[in-house]
């Protein structure tokens, strides 16, 4: 059995839960309730549960506090956070620390059992519990969940694809799907959080609530439906009948206003729906798919937080390859000589020249994109190296989706590029410096040897006249001033704290010329050496 510990400061809440479900046909068991923190990591030390049910805000330790210091006593303890807390910042903390899912108050029973389900089969496939006929239920659901998803991969997603030669018949059988004569429709659900890694996994906790909230109340409309989800982006596909086109629509606007409900903990995200329009023939399907990518994608014109219906899609204008063209020019020569505010204020003025274009939303992230590909490409041609280049766009393109305006795409855009090229400056600098580091280390350990700019030069492999110019332009001082400064340092130390005839050390420091040694160090230091001695010995 699985153990489950509840813990919430209010009995009738605790007795709610506890009543709320049948825990038997789970294999869970309800082993203790605790009505504080202190009391709740008591019992995780006692009875070791495999799953804590638990709000947010207690006396004693709070919520996140125990959760901290319940995973140092149990790493392998699953939580789920029921609450009604309003902070945002409550739930994200409480993601950072591990916890699998969060419900809101009141608790949905529906919500709630697909959860525990979902805990259910993370301890079981940890625990490798799960019998015969269980693994060939979840082998044969993940090959049908696998079929299914190719539709989108194959058809919908994929550049160059269509579904013009699709068929109901098609479909069902090839994609496993269950369609019937009737009205198909793609809907698109958008999830934008700003473009910091920090939000990373309220993402995949919000798309499994997205895809709950889709099924829950969309599906007993439809002959059948599939929920794709794509990072920031969740699609369904639905078949349903003609007379039921009212009745759906208020349902995705339901949808809608459940996952308004969701802002109440996740308050610095905003959900965008996308509706397609709905088509008479399976054929189509890409067409709905392209309108609801393009409604949501209307989201950077018209704003977030609303549904988006009845849009049409425009073709990309030859102003955006003008545009791309121009910036291309100032970019490159920007680029090429590694000016960094040049290049950000090619970016600037390409986001200031927008506001007198009559660009869609989807244009406008193609141009983004397009901008950061023509950098890269800029970097490549000017032989410039940039440590895990694909990962870059690839980063970029990734969290550029999850931005919920133009202007939070164009500094994301400016942050990306602005901090890259610091890197590369930085680098730039190193590789530029290391042969003057070289040549000071060849001179700090053989400046007792008569050693000449041609030397040294030779060695870090360039010719005297540039090694002499960048040498005094990286270190402030001329290649004869350093070496000699070298060599007085250690006549300095000689002189204090030897014996050693004036003349050894004359020897010592690379002179063979007591009388150039003497005057060269009365030039340096301001005394004669046996002065310098008398004085400092």
């Amino acid at each position: 059995m699985i153990k489950v510990i509840i813990a919430d400061d209010e009995e009738n809440v605790c007795q709610l839960i506890r009543g709320l479900i049948d825990w038997d046909s789970l294999g869970m068991e309800v082993v203790g309730i605790a009505h504080n923190g202190v009391e709740a990591l008591d019992l995780i030390k006692e009875l070791v549960p495999d799953l804590m049910i638990t709000d947010i805000r207690m006396p004693g330790y709070d919520g996140l506090e125990m959760i901290r210091r319940a995973i140092n006593i149990n790493q392998n303890l699953d939580f789920i956070i029921i609450s009604g807390y309003h902070h945002f910042e409550y739930a994200q903390n409480a993601i950072k620390y591990g916890v699998s899912d969060y419900l809101l108050k009141p608790i949905k029973k529906d919500d709630f059992l697909a959860a525990l389900n979902k805990m259910r089969e993370r301890y079981l496939k940890r625990t490798e519990q799960l019998n015969n006929e269980e693994q060939l239920k979840k082998r044969l659901k993940n090959d049908v969940s696998r079929l299914r998803a190719n539709l989108f991969t194959e058809r919908l997603l994929k550049k160059g694809m269509t579904t013009q030669d699709l068929t109901v018949e098609a479909v069902n059988e090839n994609y496993h799907f269950a369609f019937q004569p009737g009205l198909f429709q793609v809907c698109a659900v958008k999830i934008d959080c700003g473009f910091e890694d920090e939000y990373n996994n309220t993402i995949q906790i919000l798309e499994e609530k997205v895809m709950r909230i889709l099924n829950n109340l969309l599906k007993e409309f439809c002959f059948d439906m599939e929920i794709y989800p794509d990072d920031s982006i969740t699609y369904c596909v639905l078949n349903y009948k003609a007379d039921d086109r009212k009745a759906v629509r208020k349902q995705i606007k339901a949808v809608f206003d459940e996952l308004m409900v969701q802002k109440v903990s996740f308050e610095q995200h905003e959900f965008t729906i996308g509706a397609g329009t709905a088509v008479y023939d399976v054929s189509q399907l890409k067409d709905t798919f392209r309108v609801a990518r393009y409604a949501v994608g209307q989201r950077l014109i018209v704003g977030t937080g609303r549904l988006i219906e009845d849009v049409t899609v425009h073709r990309e204008p030859q102003r955006v390859s003008a545009l791309l063209a121009e910036l291309n020019r100032t970019m490159g020569a920007a680029v090429e000589v590694l000016n960094k505010d040049a290049v950000l204020n090619c970016i600037t003025g390409l986001r200031k020249q927008l506001d007198t274009e009559n660009l869609c939303g989807a244009e406008l992230f193609s141009l983004v994109k397009h901008v950061c590909e023509m950098y890269l490409v800029h970097l490549r041609n000017n032989q410039i190296h940039i440590q895990y280049g694909q990962e870059f766009y690839e980063k970029f393109c990734v969290h550029a989706s999850r931005c919920g305006s133009v202007d939070q795409l164009f500094t994301y855009l400016s942050v990306m590029v602005g901090e890259s090229m610091e890197v590369i400056v930085e680098e730039k600098k190193q590789a530029d410096t290391r042969p003057i580091r070289l040549a000071k280390q060849y001179i700090q350990e053989n400046y007792m040897k008569p050693i000449t700019l041609e030397e040294v030069s030779g060695i870090v492999g360039f010719n005297p006249t540039y090694f002499s110019t960048l040498f005094k332009k990286e270190s402030g001082n001329n290649f004869v001033n350093y070496l000699s400064e070298i060599r007085m340092n250690r006549a300095k130390e000689l002189l204090r704290e030897t014996n050693l005839t004036i003349a050894v050390i004359c020897e010592q420091v690379g002179y063979s010329d007591l009388k150039n040694f003497t005057k060269s160090f009365a030039k340096s230091v301001g005394l004669k050496p046996n002065e310098f001695r008398k004085l400092y010995s």
